[in-house]
């Protein structure tokens, strides 16, 4: 079968051969699949990944010298069945499923796996009880943005944030879109985010972010103060009687780039007792000042992924039209065209999100 494969540091297409459905699994036809951010870092840092993963009990368990065939975000058309499964679905059925196997009773990720090819292929092989069929008709394009929209959710879910809490989405790249999309669902507002990317800043406006910010000119920590300092209807607050200092709304902080130095500046601008929710996954080696966090009383949450519950739900609400994902889709490619699309994320005015269509 045709797939784009991680080989040797280089994104290649090639023929490989066909992954066999174990036992619980079922083989199915990729017909979309979404290019992550994670992908991108991967083929970068991948000998990195997979040390740390190992260190932290992670999943990626990859051997770099031979083939890997990355794409996690998918859906896909069901072609077969294999042993010891229960066929809940007919084949055809469209399906989404979070990238999770099982093989000779180890789970692996999906993607991120020597044994189990990801969507960036003709075929794949995928747990049977992990099938979502995809409902109301739903466009396969947009389906297969369940798995990034669900990170979002997941992020929004961990903050524990509420209505009377301020975010701020530091980075409009497809993770901090779908925080913001999973704020806007959720009724929490104004919601601030800033990106320095013109195009970003657009898509994060077209998915309900209520004041946007180009750091270039203007501090989002300052912007997040005017707003802070007032109640819901736009009124400012009262001052403390007991220290005459303005009053502020709880901050909720969502980083979604991914760089170092990124959360030493939340932490500089946050207010006291903000709350600093970590979404970008950086790669490199970081470092902050505790004392920001101990004088201020900071919380900082880090958070990954998502739970089987948080990636149903996405589904539906999509499915349902309760979210938008369409702006997100900015581009189209097919296997050969993989390795161009990597090179062509690397530019935020391009692109924001890429759907690989085998076919």
């Amino acid at each position: 079968m045709k797939a784009a494969i991680m080989r040797g540091g280089k994104i290649v297409a090639d023929e490989i051969e066909a992954p066999k459905p174990g036992a619980g699994e079922v083989l199915v036809k990729t017909l979309a699949c979404g290019i992550c951010g994670s992908d991108l870092h991967t083929l970068r840092h991948g000998h990195d990944l997979v040390e740390k993963s190992k260190q932290t009990g992670g999943q990626f368990a990859m051997d770099l010298d031979k083939d890997v065939v990355m794409g996690h975000e998918f859906c896909a058309e069901i072609l077969d069945y294999g042993p010891d499964t229960i066929k809940t679905h007919p084949v055809g059925t469209r399906v989404c499923s979070m990238p999770v196997s099982f093989k000779n009773g180890t789970a692996v990720t999906v993607g991120y796996s020597n044994e189990a090819p990801g969507g960036y292929a003709e075929q794949m092989t995928l747990f049977e009880p992990m099938l979502l069929p995809v409902p109301n008709g739903l466009a396969t394009n947009l389906a297969a943005l369940t798995e990034p929209m669900a990170v979002g959710l997941h992020a929004v879910q961990k903050s524990n944030i509420n209505k009377h809490e301020v975010p701020l989405v530091i980075g409009c790249g497809p993770v901090g879109l779908a925080v913001i999309v999973a704020l806007k669902r959720q009724g929490i507002g104004p919601i601030i985010a800033a990106d320095f990317s013109p195009r970003r800043r657009a898509l994060a406006e077209k998915l309900g972010a209520d004041i946007i910010i180009n750091p270039a000119q203007t501090s989002p920590y300052e912007s997040w103060l005017e707003v802070g300092g007032k109640s819901a209807d736009g009124e400012l607050l009262p001052a403390d009687p007991m220290t005459g200092m303005p009053t502020l709304r709880q901050a909720v902080f969502f980083e979604c780039v991914g760089v170092p130095g990124l959360i030493q500046q939340l932490m500089q601008g946050a207010p006291k007792a903000a709350r600093i929710v970590v979404v970008g996954v950086c790669m490199e080696t970081d470092s902050f000042q505790p004392l920001f966090g101990i004088n201020k009383e900071l919380n900082i949450q880090f958070v990954l992924a998502y739970s089987a519950e948080e990636f149903a739900q996405t589904l539906h609400h999509i499915a349902e039209g309760d979210i938008d994902v369409e702006p997100l889709i900015t581009g189209t490619v097919n296997i050969a065209g993989v390795a161009g699309a990597f090179n062509d994320l690397g530019d935020p005015e391009q692109h924001a999100k890429i759907i690989v269509v085998p076919d």
